[in-house]
C-alpha cells in the first residue's frame, strides 16, 4: 500500500482529478518509506551497539569476578540445578545441570562447603567436578561468552529495527485516516448544501 501511494506521486503529478489529500498521502508514505528503509536500520545499527558494548563489559566483568576451581563432591546430585532453569545458561549451553554438595575453596584460600551445579555425568562422592565461584567463593554461574553477547545485541538490533518500521507504518495510517476523516466531512458538508437542489434545475424553483 506504501509503495502504491509512492507511485501515486508521478502519476497524480498532471492529473486534474488529483486531489490535494490525495498528493498529501503519497508524500507522506514516500517518507514513511524513507524512514523504514533508513532511519529504522541506523536505529536498529545504534541500539545493537550499545547493547553489544553494554554485554561486552558485563563479560568482561563476569571474567573478572568468577574463577574457575575444583570442588570435591561430598554428596551426590539431587534433581536440577537452579542454573539449568536461567535464561543464560539456556542459550549458551543445552547440558543438564544437576545440584550436589561438594567442597571447594575460595579465592582467598577458605574451605568451603555446599550445593554446586554440575554438568559432569560422574557426580559420586569423591569425584573431582569443575565449578564457577564468585570473588567471595561462593557458587557462581559460568560467565557469558562473547558470542552469546554478540547475539543478544543483534537480536535486540532486529528489534528495535522492526519496532520503529512498525511505528512509523502505524503513523502512516493513522495520518491517512484523518485525511480520510477530513475528507469525507468536506463531502457531506458539500452534499448537505447541494442536496437540496438535487435533481431541480430549469424548474424555475
Amino acid at each position: 500500500m506504501t509503495v502504491r501511494a509512492v507511485l501515486g506521486i508521478r502519476r497524480w503529478q498532471h492529473n486534474p482529478l488529483c486531489r490535494p489529500t490525495d498528493r498529501h498521502e503519497a508524500w507522506g508514505a514516500l517518507a514513511a518509506l524513507l524512514l523504514m528503509l533508513v532511519a529504522a536500520p541506523v536505529l536498529g545499527w545504534m541500539c545493537g551497539s550499545l547493547t553489544d558494548e553494554a554485554l561486552q563489559q558485563a563479560v568482561r566483568a563476569q571474567r573478572a569476578q568468577r574463577h574457575l576451581t575444583t570442588a570435591v563432591v561430598v554428596r551426590g546430585p539431587s534433581g536440577v540445578s537452579r542454573f539449568a532453569r536461567d535464561p543464560e545458561v539456556t542459550v549458551t549451553e543445552r547440558t543438564a545441570y544437576s545440584s550436589a554438595v561438594a567442597r571447594w575453596k575460595a579465592p582467598d584460600g577458605t574451605a568451603r562447603t555446599g550445593w554446586v551445579s554440575t554438568a559432569s555425568k560422574v557426580t559420586a562422592p569423591g569425584t573431582r567436578i569443575r565449578i564457577w565461584t564468585d570473588d567471595r567463593g561462593r557458587p557462581a554461574m559460568r560467565p557469558m561468552d562473547t558470542s552469546t553477547a554478540r547475539t543478544h545485541a543483534v537480536l535486540a538490533g532486529i528489534g528495535a529495527t522492526l519496532l520503529a518500521a512498525g511505528l512509523v507504518e502505524t503513523a502512516r495510517r493513522l495520518s491517512v485516516w484523518r485525511m480520510m476523516q477530513r475528507r469525507y466531512g468536506r463531502l457531506d458538508r458539500a452534499w448537505a448544501e447541494t442536496g437540496p437542489d438535487w435533481g431541480r434545475t430549469g424548474t424555475g424553483s
